[in-house]
């Protein structure tokens, strides 16, 4: 089968490669022939090194598709289910999923480090314990989350990171109040899903910041009610908020800077959410006085912050109702073959969101 390889850790270009097998069949797992796959720019952070990630590999962890075969033990799941893919599944018995924290259970993490895809010279990884840049891939059966028909596989597998992430930074780790003020910082697929969270919780006030006027002016359409570049944030702040600082600040580039940048644009008292993923060298500081003094929350959100299948649930449900526009995050179509010009539409700030299409 055909999937997309990364030999070494910091190349810039993947290969498409015909002699890939997907491997690890048996007991509790299952087959599934991949259809669509969004790029997410932590594909990008495990590329370059920064999300650490054993090499070879296939990237890509946004997937949906249909079970070609199910393993012994595994119920609830047939062939020509269509299902999307969730790359940290809930174990169920761990100490966090016991505390109801399922979105911080290990179990998915382990899988990262078994090859699940093999070469003529040898074994190959899956991101995150997935690699949907592949026609076909075999996870542990609590990956695959069933769909609805009247679902899309390329709706389907944005849901499976980038929406579920945004929305649940907005809706369950910030719990944002009707009539808030908000600002978002980094205004990609995450960013602008973080945006629409923000709307359908009743925020008054959304301020869009990034570089890149075209995702400006895309924010603009999904929620935003204000659109800046990073040096125009300080005037944002002091116009809508009089110098205080907004009641929400979500970082959502996984940088040191920009989460001191949305610190000190958080109020007194307010949240700061960080919902980039950064590197394990990249330090962000506070003093302990102003820690202490300002109360600002400072608010980790993985995966969105809560349990991921009701989140995708809710995630469809809003959709269905029109309340989330997720067809218009895809903003670039392109086949497996034309991988590479999604990594440079994502690197250019061109895209929003790229659909492989399996």
């Amino acid at each position: 089968m055909r999937a997309a390889v990364q030999h070494e850790t910091g190349q810039d270009k993947l290969d498409v490669l015909d002699d890939v097998e997907a491997v690890g069949f048996g007991p509790g797992t299952v087959r599934i022939r991949l259809r669509a796959a969004g790029l997410c720019h932590s594909d990008l952070s495990a590329m370059n090194g920064v999300l650490p990630q054993p090499a070879p590999f296939v990237p890509g962890h946004e997937g949906a598709g249909e079970i070609l075969d199910v393993g012994d033990g595994v119920t609830g799941l047939s062939p020509g289910d269509r299902v999307l893919m969730c790359w940290l599944p809930a174990c169920g018995g761990c100490p966090s999923c016991k505390r109801g924290q399922t979105h911080l259970c290990l179990a998915g993490f382990m899988n990262a480090g078994t090859p699940n895809f093999k070469r003529p010279d040898g074994d190959v990884f899956g991101f995150a314990g997935t690699g949907t840049f592949a026609e076909e891939v075999v996870v542990a059966a609590h990956c695959a989350v069933p769909i609805p028909d009247d679902v899309p596989y390329d709706i389907a597998a944005l849901i499976g990171c980038g929406v579920t992430t945004g929305l649940g930074a907005a809706l369950n780790t910030a719990k944002v109040e009707a009539g808030s003020s908000v600002a978002v910082i980094g205004c990609g697929g995450v960013g602008i899903s973080t945006i629409q969270g923000a709307r359908a919780s009743g925020a008054a006030q959304i301020v869009a910041v990034d570089p890149v006027a075209s995702r400006r002016e895309a924010a603009l359409r999904f929620g935003a009610t204000e659109a800046v570049a990073p040096d125009e944030l300080a005037d944002a702040k002091q116009r809508i908020t009089g110098g205080e600082g907004f009641d929400y600040v979500f970082e959502v580039v996984g940088k040191s800077a920009t989460a001191r940048t949305a610190y000190e644009t958080t109020r007194r008292g307010g949240t700061l959410c960080i919902v980039g993923a950064g590197a394990m060298d990249d330090f962000f500081q506070v003093n302990m006085f102003e820690l202490f003094f300002d109360e600002k929350k400072i608010l980790p959100s993985l995966y969105g912050g809560g349990d991921v299948v009701r989140s995708y649930e809710r995630a469809i449900a809003l959709w269905r109702a029109g309340r989330i526009d997720l067809e218009n995050l895809i903003t670039h179509r392109v086949p497996l073959a034309g991988i590479n010009d999604a990594l440079d539409q994502m690197r250019t700030g061109t895209s929003l969101r790229t659909c492989i299409e399996l």
